[in-house]
């Protein structure tokens, strides 16, 4: 029988390990994160679902990893599989599966190497993104490609639905290649080392939005960060607004500079290029009263360094 060791989080850890269940992998030991009961988690957990199973299962601190190479050669592991694991995974570690060590990686690769994949996308405006399953080296997302599927990203979507369109990918993705894998019969084939192709993580502070920027700009940082990832956002005086949904319209502008204001029944935003946006859906947050969001009057919206500034003062 086929021995694997696991290390998964997240959608995609779920569905790896259930398809590598599924179709008779002795899975010896899973490797996974806590469960943050503070996090929006949209995912289902891993620990639950090898405890389900009855599959061991630990979740190691960063530094403790490298440690774990004894017992993982003591497993005797045919493959390590990595499943949206948040920690990229040391030599010793990878040198202990006797066939191979494979990644599930949330874009097609080499575009879009490194943390937040969906995220980065959506922001450069991606049309499509995908799911890869490669060997793993010691830099991350680098390694031979096996296999990878794509999907569409609508001018619609936000973070959420393409995410979930990659964890499907990925099943299918890692489901069709996992016999040949055992069999032995997969042609992996290098890839190219993009310089400008590495992204890292994001923070919540990266979701403040640049009104100078193009409407078509504003609008893809808005999906990109939309719940329950943190959200883009923009202060206004003594209040914040977080824009959670929002849409290009075909109308220009109505002012000179970046200006939120309600016209008709809608609330629109006028950006940097002369266009503007319509907020479908937000959340407004005053720490001093808690009073409603006022757009009686048109609200003249700063740049992130004015926004800074006026919020230290």
């Amino acid at each position: 029988m086929t021995r694997a060791v696991v290390f998964a989080y997240h959608e995609v850890g779920c569905r790896g390990l259930a398809v590598l269940l599924d179709r008779g992998i002795d899975v010896a030991l899973v490797v996974t994160h806590p469960d943050d009961p503070e996090e929006s988690r949209w995912y289902g957990s891993v620990r639950e679902l090898a405890d389900r199973e009855h599959v061991p299962c630990i979740e190691p601190e960063q530094a403790l990893l490298p440690g774990l190479a004894a017992e993982l050669s003591a497993l005797a592991p045919d493959f390590l599989f990595s499943f949206y694991y948040r920690y990229l995974l040391p030599a010793p570690l990878l040198q202990t599966a006797r066939v191979g060590a494979l990644n599930l990686h949330g874009s097609l690769l080499p575009r879009y190497r490194g943390r937040a994949p969906v995220n980065w996308a959506i922001l450069r405006g991606e049309r499509e993104t995908g799911a890869s399953l490669h060997y793993m080296t010691e830099r991350a997302d680098a390694g031979a490609l096996v296999d990878q599927m794509a999907v569409p990203i609508l001018l619609s979507d936000q973070a959420l639905e393409v995410s979930r369109k990659v964890a499907f990918a990925a099943e299918l993705v890692l489901a069709r290649s996992l016999g040949p894998l055992v069999a032995g019969r997969v042609s992996p084939r290098p890839l190219p080392f993009l310089r400008d192709e590495y992204y890292g993580r994001r923070r919540p502070e990266d979701g403040r939005i640049d009104w100078r920027q193009t409407a078509l700009a504003i609008h893809n940082l808005i999906r990109a960060v939309a719940p329950p990832f943190p959200g883009a956002f923009t202060d206004c005086g003594p209040g914040r607004l977080w824009i959670d949904c929002a849409r290009p319209d075909p109308e220009p502008a109505r002012h000179s500079a970046p200006t939120l204001y309600r016209e008709g029944a809608g609330i629109f935003a006028d950006c940097g290029d002369g266009r503007r946006i319509e907020v479908l859906k937000y959340r407004w947050h005053r720490p001093d009263d808690g009073r409603p969001l006022d757009l009686q009057n048109p609200i003249v919206l700063g740049s992130p360094r004015e926004e800074n500034s006026h919020s230290r003062g």
